[in-house]
């Protein structure tokens, strides 16, 4: 595997192509980096992007991961005592699960957001962008009705951090797709590069197959479940024998968020997947790619429980370390 399919495996949208290529002709010591706010346990969200940094790491890159305490504040989730709090918390169980940590820098947003230069490039980009186009960035933060002002403001300081933070290549989930495109519009006018983005997919609910999985709104797997809590929610989900569901009666596009899973979580982080099954039901299956567990599962040869009863296990070692230390707190 060469340094831009390294980069850009199992990305939904690479923002540019070119930019990428350039990238990964000298990818070492480039820095890439994601934003979270601290609101809680690292989710199954927060380890999609987390694999996708310690891929990078593994490419050559450094990381910056933000804990952006500010944006957390901005989006009502606490005061800034209980916001760091968390943060420190969410560090530690990033490490837990495989970041590099003489690779990783992590920095939270209030170090360098309330600095003089920072709040004067923040005004000058409000002053170039009109609130329509940042309530567009903002659908994915936005609670209820009526938008917040501090919401409007959010996109703008995500796009602003991208410079502040001097790094190379932007990542995060499709749902940060456009703030993104916001950054990469609204950076030049104070005569910033656009940034390098690459975006990664979202798990589909676990229980229906059907838009993102969401602790709002279903099941969600995090550092907080235990080993019964996780088998107990795979077991339930949704896993046809196929990666392309038919839509629901209602219309409405499904995934197999099994093995999503598999392909998003498990396979970056084990060379080797084994399904352990009796030897009266024709013994273990050994994967070394995800492509054939898939086929096996649409031709039948792996039944969707055996592919649950192994994604659960598989699962609960790669969020272990983490819970270890939640209880450890």
């Amino acid at each position: 595997m060469d340094a831009y399919e390294q980069i850009t495996r199992n990305v939904s949208e690479v923002v540019t192509e070119d930019e990428v290529r350039a990238l990964a002709e000298s990818p070492d010591g480039k820095r890439a980096y994601v934003g979270y706010e601290p609101s809680g346990v690292l989710h199954i969200g927060h380890m999609l992007t987390a694999t996708k940094l310690i891929e990078l790491q593994e490419a050559g890159f450094e990381v910056t991961v933000l804990l952006a305490d500010v944006h957390a504040y901005l989006n009502d989730k606490g005061t800034f005592e209980e916001i760091r709090d968390t943060a420190e918390r969410m560090k530690e169980q990033f490490l837990a699960y495989g970041l590099d940590e003489e690779q990783t820098e992590f920095v939270l947003g209030s170090e360098f957001q309330f600095e003089r230069e920072y709040v004067l490039d923040l005004h000058a980009l409000e002053l170039n962008t009109t609130l329509s186009r940042a309530e567009r960035a903002m659908a994915e933060i936005k609670s209820g009705e009526s938008a917040k002002v501090s919401q409007a403001v959010y996109p703008l300081m995500q796009a602003l951090d991208i410079v502040y933070l001097d790094v190379d290549l932007a990542i995060g989930g499709m749902e940060q797709r456009k703030v993104h495109m916001l950054a990469r519009d609204v950076l030049p006018a104070i005569n910033e590069d656009s940034p390098t983005c690459l975006h990664t997919p979202l798990i589909a609910d676990l229980s229906t197959g059907i838009g993102k999985m969401s602790s709002s709104t279903g099941t969600t797997i995090s550092m907080e479940d235990s080993t019964e809590d996780i088998q107990e929610k795979v077991n339930s989900a949704f896993c046809p024998p196929t990666a392309a569901p038919d839509p629901d009666d209602d219309g409405n596009d499904r995934e197999n968020p099994v093995l999503q899973i598999f392909e998003y979580h498990v396979f970056p982080r084990f060379e080797q997947v084994v399904v352990e099954r009796p030897e009266e039901y024709g013994g273990d299956l050994t994967y070394d790619d995800y492509e054939t567990l898939e086929a096996e599962l649409e031709s039948g040869e792996l039944h969707p429980m055996d592919a649950k009863t192994a994604l659960a296990s598989y699962l609960d070692e790669l969020i272990a370390p983490g819970r270890e230390k939640i209880r450890a707190e």
